[in-house]
């Protein structure tokens, strides 16, 4: 298993490598592929997606709006993001009610969480790279969440006493959790220096980063937890789906994209 799990990642971390340091339409292109695979993910576990039908009427509506979303960013001034996001809740709410009682409120308020949680937040991987010296900044999204996500795990097996979400993870402790917030800051220093970046902001950048990555990766083992999985695919072998290898990366890309944007 862990012979697996670590080809899986060196792997991950090529594909990463490849897509990330061309950017453009390679990058554009995985980051829908990797969309779509994850709000499929999400959609098969809060039972939007019908198991009898490969694409049923509801899910099929909300990949249509992962698409059109995510034609909505090309432009880069963004104008059009919102306008795309309410479209999509429009096509939901279109098939809820023209097939209506199909569908039940909960798996169209599902359909349209799939949208934003995964496809919007994934995006700004992308937008992140797009920035004015975004080729830099945007590897302080992958700092921040697998580095702390590490550091947390080793300091967590050495030092680890008081649980920090027992009911949750309780496997997850407060020692952990502070190791993987230093660890994320150390990283960051440490990329900032090889990179002649300023240290400071990236210092700060990964601390904020790696607080809210230790967020995405309880609230998508709480959406697991609820659905009584234990993870959310089997793509990515020794880890999981999309959403089990990126769930603290969707919260963190967002994060990473404004304070870059606001400080770089």
């Amino acid at each position: 298993m862990f012979v697996t799990r670590l080809i899986s990642g060196i792997i991950m971390v090529l594909i990463a490598l490849v897509t990330i340091i061309t950017g453009g339409w390679v990058l554009f292109g995985t980051m829908v592929v990797l969309s779509l695979i994850g709000v499929f993910e999400l959609y098969r576990a809060c039972k939007v997606k019908d198991p009898k039908k490969n694409i049923g009427l509801l899910d099929g509506a909300g990949y249509l709006s992962v698409i059109l979303f995510y034609a909505s960013i090309i432009p880069a001034e963004g104008r059009y993001q919102l306008i795309a996001v309410i479209t999509g809740l429009i096509i939901l709410m279109f098939v809820y009610v023209f097939t209506y009682p199909k569908y039940d409120a909960e798996q169209v308020m599902a359909g349209f969480f799939g949208i934003v949680y995964v496809a919007v937040m994934l995006s700004f991987i992308y937008q992140t790279r797009m920035l004015e010296g975004g080729v830099y900044h945007v590897w302080l999204t992958f700092l921040c969440a697998w580095g702390c996500d590490t550091c947390a795990y080793c300091v967590g097996r050495l030092f680890g006493r008081h649980k920090m979400a027992p009911v949750l993870s309780p496997k997850k402790s407060v020692e952990g959790a502070v190791g993987g917030f230093a660890g994320a800051i150390l990283l960051g220093v440490i990329y900032a220096l090889a990179t002649h970046g300023p240290v400071a902001v990236y210092a700060v950048i990964c601390a904020a980063g790696a607080l809210i990555s230790m967020v995405g990766d309880l609230a998508a083992s709480a959406i697991k937890r609820n659905k009584d999985i234990k993870d959310y695919g089997t793509l990515i072998p020794g880890h999981g789906g999309v959403l089990d290898r990126f769930d603290s990366i969707i919260f963190t890309a967002p994060v990473i994209y404004f304070l870059a944007a606001a400080l770089l």
